[in-house]
Protein backbone atom coordinates (compact mmCIF):
# COMPACT_ATOMS: atom_id res chain seq x y z
CA UNK A 1 0.00 0.00 0.00
CA UNK A 2 1.33 3.42 -0.91
CA UNK A 3 1.92 6.38 1.28
CA UNK A 4 -1.14 8.12 2.67
CA UNK A 5 -1.75 11.49 1.05
CA UNK A 6 -4.18 13.99 2.43
CA UNK A 7 -5.98 16.56 0.32
CA UNK A 8 -4.28 19.81 -0.54
CA UNK A 9 -4.08 22.83 1.72
CA UNK A 10 -4.81 22.44 5.41
CA UNK A 11 -5.00 18.64 5.39
CA UNK A 12 -1.67 18.30 3.59
CA UNK A 13 -0.11 20.56 6.19
CA UNK A 14 -1.49 18.33 8.94
CA UNK A 15 0.03 15.28 7.27
CA UNK A 16 3.36 17.04 6.89
CA UNK A 17 3.33 17.67 10.64
CA UNK A 18 2.49 14.02 11.27
CA UNK A 19 5.50 12.87 9.26
CA UNK A 20 7.96 15.51 10.45
CA UNK A 21 7.62 15.14 14.22
CA UNK A 22 7.01 12.12 16.48
CA UNK A 23 3.41 11.74 17.59
CA UNK A 24 3.11 11.40 21.37
CA UNK A 25 -0.29 10.80 22.97
CA UNK A 26 -0.84 11.38 26.68
CA UNK A 27 -3.43 9.56 28.80
CA UNK A 28 -4.09 10.97 32.25
CA UNK A 29 -3.85 8.76 35.32
CA UNK A 30 -7.01 7.02 36.49
CA UNK A 31 -7.99 6.22 40.09
CA UNK A 32 -6.46 2.75 39.69
CA UNK A 33 -3.75 3.24 37.04
CA UNK A 34 -0.80 5.56 36.40
CA UNK A 35 -0.67 7.84 33.38
CA UNK A 36 0.11 6.41 29.95
CA UNK A 37 2.30 7.70 27.14
CA UNK A 38 1.80 6.43 23.58
CA UNK A 39 4.66 7.02 21.16
CA UNK A 40 6.17 5.36 18.08
CA UNK A 41 8.31 2.31 18.74
CA UNK A 42 12.08 2.77 19.12
CA UNK A 43 14.98 0.35 18.90
CA UNK A 44 15.57 1.04 22.59
CA UNK A 45 12.29 -0.83 23.25
CA UNK A 46 13.61 -4.15 21.93
CA UNK A 47 14.70 -5.64 25.27
CA UNK A 48 11.38 -4.82 26.94
CA UNK A 49 9.49 -6.16 23.91
CA UNK A 50 11.35 -9.48 24.08
CA UNK A 51 10.56 -9.73 27.80
CA UNK A 52 6.80 -9.14 27.47
CA UNK A 53 6.64 -11.43 24.42
CA UNK A 54 7.53 -14.43 26.59
CA UNK A 55 3.96 -14.40 27.93
CA UNK A 56 2.06 -17.48 26.61
CA UNK A 57 -1.27 -15.63 26.61
CA UNK A 58 0.16 -12.89 24.40
CA UNK A 59 1.64 -15.45 22.03
CA UNK A 60 -1.78 -17.07 21.70
CA UNK A 61 -3.31 -14.00 20.10
CA UNK A 62 -0.44 -12.40 18.16
CA UNK A 63 0.83 -13.54 14.78
CA UNK A 64 4.41 -12.26 15.23
CA UNK A 65 6.86 -14.37 17.23
CA UNK A 66 9.49 -12.42 19.17
CA UNK A 67 11.92 -14.83 20.80
CA UNK A 68 15.11 -12.78 20.91
CA UNK A 69 16.68 -9.40 20.24
CA UNK A 70 16.96 -10.06 16.49
CA UNK A 71 13.23 -10.84 16.28
CA UNK A 72 12.47 -7.77 18.35
CA UNK A 73 14.60 -5.52 16.17
CA UNK A 74 12.88 -6.75 13.02
CA UNK A 75 9.47 -6.16 14.62
CA UNK A 76 10.34 -2.63 15.69
CA UNK A 77 11.79 -1.89 12.24
CA UNK A 78 8.50 -3.04 10.70
CA UNK A 79 6.62 -0.59 12.92
CA UNK A 80 8.98 2.20 11.93
CA UNK A 81 8.51 1.33 8.26
CA UNK A 82 4.75 1.65 8.72
CA UNK A 83 5.21 5.22 9.90
CA UNK A 84 7.55 5.95 6.99
CA UNK A 85 5.08 4.71 4.38
CA UNK A 86 2.06 6.22 6.14
CA UNK A 87 -0.18 3.13 6.14
CA UNK A 88 0.45 1.69 9.61
CA UNK A 89 0.94 3.63 12.84
CA UNK A 90 2.08 1.54 15.81
CA UNK A 91 2.47 3.00 19.29
CA UNK A 92 4.35 1.58 22.25
CA UNK A 93 2.18 2.07 25.33
CA UNK A 94 4.26 3.13 28.32
CA UNK A 95 3.17 3.50 31.93
CA UNK A 96 4.68 6.33 33.93
CA UNK A 97 5.04 6.46 37.69
CA UNK A 98 4.24 9.66 39.63
CA UNK A 99 7.39 11.59 40.51
CA UNK A 100 9.63 9.28 38.51
CA UNK A 101 11.23 9.45 35.08
CA UNK A 102 10.96 5.66 34.81
CA UNK A 103 8.57 4.23 32.23
CA UNK A 104 7.48 0.64 31.70
CA UNK A 105 6.29 -0.99 28.48
CA UNK A 106 2.73 -2.19 29.07
CA UNK A 107 1.27 -2.63 25.61
CA UNK A 108 0.88 -1.78 21.96
CA UNK A 109 -1.84 -0.11 19.90
CA UNK A 110 -1.86 0.23 16.15
CA UNK A 111 -3.83 1.93 13.40
CA UNK A 112 -3.43 0.06 10.12
CA UNK A 113 -4.75 -0.25 6.58
CA UNK A 114 -4.84 3.54 6.30
CA UNK A 115 -5.16 5.00 2.80
CA UNK A 116 -6.15 8.36 1.42
CA UNK A 117 -9.86 8.46 0.64
CA UNK A 118 -10.47 5.01 2.13
CA UNK A 119 -13.48 5.11 4.51
CA UNK A 120 -12.24 2.40 6.91
CA UNK A 121 -9.08 1.58 8.82
CA UNK A 122 -8.33 -1.11 11.40
CA UNK A 123 -7.15 -0.89 14.99
CA UNK A 124 -5.37 -3.50 17.06
CA UNK A 125 -3.81 -3.80 20.50
CA UNK A 126 -2.16 -6.04 23.04
CA UNK A 127 -1.35 -5.65 26.72
CA UNK A 128 1.64 -6.98 28.66
CA UNK A 129 0.82 -9.60 31.29
CA UNK A 130 1.75 -7.46 34.29
CA UNK A 131 -0.59 -4.66 33.16
CA UNK A 132 -3.79 -6.59 32.48
CA UNK A 133 -6.93 -5.88 34.44
CA UNK A 134 -6.13 -2.18 34.95
CA UNK A 135 -7.81 -0.69 31.91
CA UNK A 136 -4.60 -0.15 29.95
CA UNK A 137 -5.95 -1.49 26.64
CA UNK A 138 -9.21 0.46 26.71
CA UNK A 139 -7.53 3.72 27.77
CA UNK A 140 -4.82 3.40 25.13
CA UNK A 141 -7.36 2.42 22.47
CA UNK A 142 -9.48 5.47 23.28
CA UNK A 143 -6.45 7.73 22.81
CA UNK A 144 -5.60 6.03 19.50
CA UNK A 145 -9.21 6.28 18.32
CA UNK A 146 -9.46 9.99 19.03
CA UNK A 147 -6.12 10.64 17.32
CA UNK A 148 -7.11 8.58 14.27
CA UNK A 149 -10.34 10.45 13.67
CA UNK A 150 -8.76 13.84 14.40
CA UNK A 151 -5.96 13.12 11.94
CA UNK A 152 -7.61 11.17 9.13
CA UNK A 153 -11.33 12.02 9.15
CA UNK A 154 -10.67 15.10 6.95
CA UNK A 155 -9.17 12.71 4.38
CA UNK A 156 -12.21 10.44 4.28
CA UNK A 157 -11.95 8.17 7.33
CA UNK A 158 -15.50 7.25 8.36
CA UNK A 159 -15.10 4.24 10.62
CA UNK A 160 -12.58 2.19 12.55
CA UNK A 161 -12.78 -1.59 12.57
CA UNK A 162 -11.65 -3.91 15.35
CA UNK A 163 -11.35 -7.65 14.71
CA UNK A 164 -10.77 -10.48 17.17
CA UNK A 165 -11.34 -14.22 17.30
CA UNK A 166 -14.62 -15.30 18.89
CA UNK A 167 -12.80 -17.00 21.76
CA UNK A 168 -10.78 -13.90 22.68
CA UNK A 169 -13.21 -12.73 25.35
CA UNK A 170 -10.85 -10.17 26.86
CA UNK A 171 -10.47 -8.41 23.52
CA UNK A 172 -14.24 -8.40 23.10
CA UNK A 173 -14.63 -6.69 26.48
CA UNK A 174 -12.12 -4.03 25.49
CA UNK A 175 -14.01 -3.41 22.25
CA UNK A 176 -17.32 -3.03 24.06
CA UNK A 177 -15.84 -0.79 26.75
CA UNK A 178 -14.31 1.38 24.04
CA UNK A 179 -17.65 1.82 22.22
CA UNK A 180 -16.76 -0.35 19.26
CA UNK A 181 -20.17 -1.83 18.45
CA UNK A 182 -20.44 -5.45 17.38
CA UNK A 183 -21.25 -5.62 13.66
CA UNK A 184 -20.95 -9.15 12.34
CA UNK A 185 -19.23 -12.54 12.62
CA UNK A 186 -16.39 -13.07 10.16
CA UNK A 187 -15.46 -16.54 8.86
CA UNK A 188 -12.11 -18.03 9.78
CA UNK A 189 -9.18 -17.31 7.47
CA UNK A 190 -6.34 -19.72 8.41
CA UNK A 191 -3.51 -19.58 9.17
CA UNK A 192 -3.48 -15.97 10.39
CA UNK A 193 -7.10 -16.05 11.61
CA UNK A 194 -7.80 -19.72 12.44
CA UNK A 195 -11.24 -19.24 13.98
CA UNK A 196 -14.34 -17.19 13.28
CA UNK A 197 -14.08 -13.62 14.45
CA UNK A 198 -16.05 -10.62 15.63
CA UNK A 199 -16.04 -7.38 13.69
CA UNK A 200 -16.63 -4.29 15.84
CA UNK A 201 -17.03 -0.81 14.38
CA UNK A 202 -16.73 2.69 15.79
CA UNK A 203 -17.67 5.90 14.00
CA UNK A 204 -16.66 9.48 14.86
CA UNK A 205 -20.02 10.21 16.49
CA UNK A 206 -19.68 7.35 19.02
Amino acid sequence: MGRTRLASGENATAYDRLMSAPVVLQVAASPVSPALVLRPWRMADVAALVEVSRDPALRQWTSSVVDNDADGARWVQAQQQGWATGDRFGFAVLETQPGSARVQLVGNVVLKEVASGKPAAEVGYWTAAQARGRGVASRALEALTSWAFDTFEPDGLERLELLHQVDNLASCRVAQKSRYDFDTILPAAPPSFPRDGHLHIRRPSA
